[in-house]
């Protein structure tokens, strides 16, 4: 049967919403750093604009300012003028022919700029200048502009393109991990139809309503599943005919045995024939719990409702007849009510007696063995013996598995019982000790309402 494993779409899912949001990240952060240079440039023209219109504006009020007024002394400064005022974003002096300054804003500085004197733009280490002049070039007027306006425009424009990204980042992860999630959504089906497949069910995977990406593993799990139900239908055909060919030769040497065993005299001929008998026996044992094994492996547990006591009741009597079983079996209650369940009668059948078999080979000789029908459909065998490990109670599910025992077996009975009850859709259960007890072994019978088909 094929393990079933823990889907791993959480780290591919992981994996893509990490990588694509990563990818978001990055081309966002590249839209950014382009948009503060394309801004940059923008704003260094918008700026250079405005302090040339400022300058060409300004100068005519100068002049005339300068025709009304007497300003051969000191430079003056409007700093009075604009007391209170915040800081001005431009500054400008007015000057001489001789570079001397005559008028200032309260924010320039009282000597000249380090530029020329001719109309034009001109940089210093703090400020953006352009230089206007009269008609007449007897007067100059300088209007500045400091770079630190600039960045700091430029510094709020980048911000305000960054402070989108704080909300971005985990918008894209949460649309990024439903998307992703309901693009892997046919992948998860297309492995949960695989994980199906086992022995019991070889049914073909579903490729109609796959994404084409997909249809080609689809087909190739259906190419699969053809050969190997060939091949698993071949062995179990083998097995089958096998074992149901040897059953009648097996018979019939094992009657002639025992008539042989019957004619010779006591002696060491007759020893040997009995140990031909014997062997004989264990021979005709296994070739019927490998058809049984065939009989499993090919599905039969499920089938329509059926009242199950009276197959109990049934096995049970036919199981007295043992020669190990002679006043052994201890039934709980003596009248079975109805269980009713979907299963097939054989296949309950054959795992009732091979469990009454068990407990009859593996429990000490004349010991007890109880079998108890439960309401809600649980059916427990019980019979003395030593505590069985957890590691063991795993290990003896699995074919030609023992247990520590002396017993005769062939180690198929328990893997033949558990393949048919999950089959029937129930649960095999092996507790040691047994319920209730201090020692013992307990196997556990639960079959629910509902096969598997």
């Amino acid at each position: 049967m094929i393990e079933r494993q823990e889907p791993s779409r959480a780290s591919i899912t992981r994996r893509l919403i990490t990588a694509l949001t990563g990818m978001v990240v990055v081309f966002w952060l590249i839209a950014v750093g382009i948009g503060v240079y394309v801004v940059n440039k923008e704003l260094s023209e918008t700026f250079d604009g405005a302090l040339q219109e400022t300058a060409e504006r300004l100068m005519p009020l100068v002049l005339d300012d300068l025709a009304n007024c007497d300003h051969s002394g000191d430079p003056q400064s409007l700093e009075e003028l604009n007391k209170g005022l915040n800081r001005e974003y431009l500054t400008y002096q007015v000057l001489d022919g001789n570079g001397k300054v005559i008028l200032h804003s309260h924010d320039a500085p009282a000597t000249a700029y380090d530029v020329p004197l001719k109309i034009s733009f001109h940089d210093t280490p703090r400020y953006r200048i352009y230089t206007e002049s009269s008609a007449d070039g007897s007067i100059f007027l300088h209007v500045a502009d400091a770079f630190k306006n600039r960045r700091e425009a430029s510094r709020e424009s980048g911000v305000a393109l960054l402070w989108p990204l704080l909300a971005l980042i985990p918008a894209s992860i949460i649309a990024i991990g439903i998307i992703v999630g309901r693009s892997l959504r046919p992948i998860d089906r297309l492995r949960s139809q695989i994980s199906t497949k086992d022995g019991g069910n070889m049914a073909p995977v579903e490729r109609e309503t796959l994404p084409r990406e997909l249809q080609p593993i689809a087909h190739s799990v259906n190419l699969l599943l053809t050969r190997l139900r060939a091949a698993l239908d071949a062995e179990r055909e083998f097995a089958a005919n096998s074992a149901h060919e040897l059953r009648t030769p097996i018979a019939g040497a094992l009657a002639q045995t025992q008539r042989l065993v019957e004619e010779l005299p006591p002696g060491a001929l007759q020893g040997r024939a009995r140990q031909v008998e014997t062997s004989l026996g264990k021979l005709a044992r296994l070739s019927e719990k490998l058809l049984q094994l065939s009989r499993a492996e090919a599905g039969i547990g499920g089938g329509e409702p059926v009242d199950l006591s009276p197959i109990l009741s049934l096995v049970i009597e036919d199981a007295r007849r043992m020669p190990l079983a002679h006043g052994r079996l201890h039934v709980v209650p003596e009248t079975f009510p109805p269980l009713e369940r979907p299963v097939n009668s054989d296949a309950f059948a054959i795992v009732v007696r091979n469990l009454v078999e068990n407990a009859l080979l593996h429990s000490p000789p004349g010991s007890p063995v109880e079998i108890e029908l439960q309401p809600q459909g649980v059916i427990r065998i019980v019979n003395p013996g030593a505590v069985l490990g957890p590691e063991l109670l795993a290990g003896i599910r699995s074919r030609f598995s023992r247990g520590p025992t002396s017993a005769p077996g062939s180690g198929l009975g328990l893997a033949i019982v558990s393949s048919l009850v999950e089959q029937m859709g129930g649960e095999l259960r092996l507790l040691s000790p047994a319920e209730g007890r201090q020692d013992g072994f307990e196997a556990r019978i639960v079959l629910s309402g509902q096969a598997q088909r």
